[in-house]
This record gives structure tokens, sequence and C-alpha cells, in this order.
């Protein structure tokens, strides 16, 4: 085959995987605008509307349709989101520091770290639920789910921290080492703002799979619902475009976190390279 048949190929398989990502992100955005109350997923849509969306901030008038259980619910799988970012990049970034040096049982050491994003979610789930019941814990989400998080958001940011530092130019820190400085202030000046792009990445890993997780959390939360499983609460009785509309939001939202991503990452490079311009001179 020859390079304009790669190429082709590859156009056509780009085109169909971005077809199949947000294929089903545009159904739901148009969906989510069909009048209302009494509107029902229905395609094509007959009627244009943004009462979904007003019903979502409670600006519709009371009808059967009740409003999404979302507040109380967001606010925790935010704080969950948050507490596991903070936490796991902590982790991933102090693991992958100690792993640039070779030391006994680094390799146990790394495949149990490992270990936590691959065993599937509903049997670790299911095992912290039942040894919570065995030793009379309460399940709750910022105790035992949050636990869960950790460790299935640990190795993402462990691992994107070991992709960093193993192309680390270390010879930077040996000089500021030559110096006197201690190796405290060396990470807190040097090593930081260097390794900074990758500590954002951990962060945005640990956030979003953390926020949308679900099978952990439904074994784990206890009685207190996560905004997954309030939206899967609202599904398994009756679907209504206001799910719909919330979803809209939800994908903004992310947009809006990448966003915040691609300028604090933009920052972060410029800001390289003037340390690397500021050595060279």
């Amino acid at each position: 085959m020859n390079a304009s048949g790669i190429k082709f190929g590859l156009g056509v398989y780009t085109t169909l995987f971005l077809v199949f990502l947000y294929g089903p992100l545009l159904v739901l955005a148009i969906l989510s605008f069909q009048t209302g109350p009494e509107g029902g997923p229905q395609f094509p849509i007959i009627e244009w509307s943004v009462y979904w969306y007003q019903h979502l901030f409670g600006l519709t008038p009371p009808s059967r349709i009740a409003p999404l259980p979302i507040e109380e619910a967001l606010f925790r799988s935010m704080a969950l989101a948050i507490m596991t970012m903070v936490v796991s990049t902590v982790l991933g970034v102090t693991a992958a520091q100690a792993f640039r040096q070779k030391f006994r049982g680094s390799g146990v050491v790394f495949y149990l770290i490992v270990l936590g994003m691959m065993v599937p979610g509903v049997l670790v789930g299911l095992g912290m639920a039942l040894v919570a019941n065995t030793l009379g814990i309460d399940r709750h989400w910022w105790g035992t789910a949050f636990v869960l998080h950790v460790v299935y958001t640990f190795p993402f940011a462990f691992l994107v921290m070991l992709a960093i530092f193993n192309r680390f130019d270390q010879t930077v820190e040996e000089a500021s080492w030559s110096l006197g400085v201690s190796p405290a202030r060396t990470f807190r000046k040097i090593t930081f703002p260097l390794i900074f792009p990758g500590v954002l990445s951990a962060m945005l890993f640990a956030f979003t799979l953390s926020y949308d997780e679900f099978s952990r959390t439904l074994f784990a939360s206890g009685r207190d619902l996560t905004l997954p499983l309030a939206i899967y609460g609202t599904f398994s009785v009756e679907v209504h475009p206001n799910v719909f509309a919330f979803g809209v939001l939800t994908t903004l939202f992310s947009f809006a976190l990448l966003s915040v991503y691609a300028i604090l990452m933009t920052m972060s490079v410029r800001r390289a390279k003037r340390v690397a311009v500021q050595e060279e001179a």
C-alpha cells in the first residue's frame, strides 16, 4: 500500500473515531432542547425550547417531573474529586521521586502500585464494603469511597510522573547541590517548576477519574450519593430531557476544565523555556 492509501485509511479511521466519540454528545445536546414539561426523548425535535435547562435551575413552574437530585450529589462529587486529586498527586510525585533511584524490592512495589488500576472496580468496591461491614466501619463518600478513589487514581498519577522523571535532566539538581543548596530547597525551587506540567497532567487524571467513578463508589459510599450514582438512580426510574441538559452542562464544564489546564500548561512551558534561556546565558 502506498503512502497516499495509508494516509486515506488513517483519515477515515480518525473520522470514524471522532464520530463515535462525539456523536452521542451531539445527539444528547439536540435532545436537550425539546419542549417541556411533557416532552420526552424524541427525534426529530417537534418544538425547540430551553425549558429543561430552566428546569435544572428551578426556573419553571412545578410539574410532575421532579428536579434532578444533583445539588448535594454534585457537591460530594466535586469535594471527593478535589480530595482525591490532591492526595493522589502528592503520592504520585513522591513515589515517582523515590523510583528515580534503584532500591531493593522496587519491582514488587511498582506492581503493587499499578495493581490499583488493574483490579476491576466492582470487585474492589465489593471487597471494601465487605471489609467495612465486617469491621463495623460506616461507609461514607469521604471515608471508604475516598480510599478507593485514591487507590484507583494514584497509579495514574504515579505513571505520569514516572514518565516525567525518566526524561528529567538530573544535572540541574546536581549543580544546585554542588552550590550548597539543600535537597528540599532544590526540589522546591528547581525540580518542581520543571516537572509542573507533569503535575498538572497527574492532577487532571486524578480529578476526572474520581469525578465520574461509578463502580467503586457504588459499594463504598453508603447512603450518600455522588453525582454518577444520583444520575443512575434517575435513569432507573424514568428518562427525561433534563438529564440530557445536565449532560450538556457537564460536558461544557469538562471543556472549561481542559481550557484551564491548557492555559496553565502553556504558562508552565513558557516559564520553563525562560529558565532554560537564563541558564544558558
